[in-house]
């Protein structure tokens, strides 16, 4: 079964709080994370089918509409992209690194989803909004062909978008720089 992402984000922390329990109650939905993001911001990442995150997101937006900075639902999301964002994700680090670096957690994920289908790329990590100024980052694994082809598509769509901060490819990265990443 393909799962949906919905993605909502708060100009308030305690009515981000409160939504994210309307959401939650209101359709048979997961929290991906919710969380204060910067700046003074409340984001909320659901996921589940898409007629219940559908739901849960237009729920939370009948309900909290004036402090509603931004949605976005995205249906058929690669398995791949969810165990992401839950941090179960098992990739080797091993062959190209592709990096891809947006202002929103939205296009984060589409991003992510994007970059996946388009070529046999693995995501390495993909962090949303915490800690790095409510902006995402998507690092890929693969061939560099493959890298360099996600990226590319990735890019393109946050560049679209306005919402691309950079982007970059490392065709064989130092042994070193895998160790902290």
């Amino acid at each position: 079964m393909f799962k949906a992402i919905g993605v909502i984000e708060l100009k308030s922390i305690p009515k981000g709080v409160e939504a994210t329990d309307a959401a939650l109650k209101s359709a048979g939905v997961e929290v991906v994370s919710a969380h204060p993001a910067c700046p003074g911001k409340y984001e909320i990442i659901l996921t589940g089918s898409i007629s219940n995150v559908t739901a849960a997101v237009n729920h939370v937006q009948s309900r909290f509409d004036g402090y509603i900075i931004d949605c976005s639902i995205m249906g058929r999301i690669d398995e791949q992209v969810i165990a992401a964002l839950f941090g179960t994700q098992t990739t080797a680090k091993k062959g190209s690194l592709g990096l891809i670096e947006t202002f929103s957690a939205a296009t984060t994920i589409k991003a992510a989803d994007i970059a996946v289908k388009t070529s046999r790329v693995e995501i390495f990590d993909l962090r949303v909004s915490r800690g790095m100024g409510g902006k995402g980052v998507i690092m890929l694994t693969g061939e560099v062909g493959d890298v360099t082809a996600a990226v590319e598509a990735a890019a393109n769509y946050a560049k679209q978008t306005a919402q691309l901060s950079s982007n970059a490819i490392i065709a064989a990265p130092h042994e070193s720089l895998w160790n902290q990443l």
